[in-house]
């Protein structure tokens, strides 16, 4: 578990990088204003939750293992949701359902069950 959140993370870090550089240089001149802004909510995201997995990787020693390792699939799986449907509509223009909230809930379900293993889970 430790080497999956610290590898989604940083390869989420590196996406995160890659797509403010993308961002910044290439997609304004290709992309209008409200593509764009779902592009900035997906880098938001991205960036943090990267973040996210990488603390969890690292706390992964100190806090139980079972409900740490449901909030990194959650944050993997809501990266992958969220991130994904909002890029495909960014780039596309294309609308893939309900995709994106059902990932924005996974991601809060994530923190909701980082909160949980600090706070209730026994060791």
């Amino acid at each position: 578990m430790v080497r999956l959140a610290l590898g989604a993370g940083a390869l989420t870090g590196a996406a995160a990088v890659c797509l403010a550089a993308l961002r910044a240089h290439a997609l304004p001149a290709r992309l209008d204003a409200s593509a764009l802004a779902l592009v900035d909510s997906a880098l938001t995201m991205a960036g943090w939750h990267a973040l996210a997995l990488i603390g969890a990787g690292a706390l992964a020693k100190q806090l139980p293992r079972r409900p740490l390792a449901v909030a990194v699939g959650l944050f993997i799986a809501g990266l992958v949701l969220f991130c994904g449907s909002v890029l495909t509509r960014a780039f596309f223009g294309l609308s893939v359902g309900p995709v994106a909230p059902i990932g924005g809930v996974a991601l809060i379900g994530g923190w909701l069950v980082l909160a949980y293993t600090a706070f209730v889970s026994p060791r």
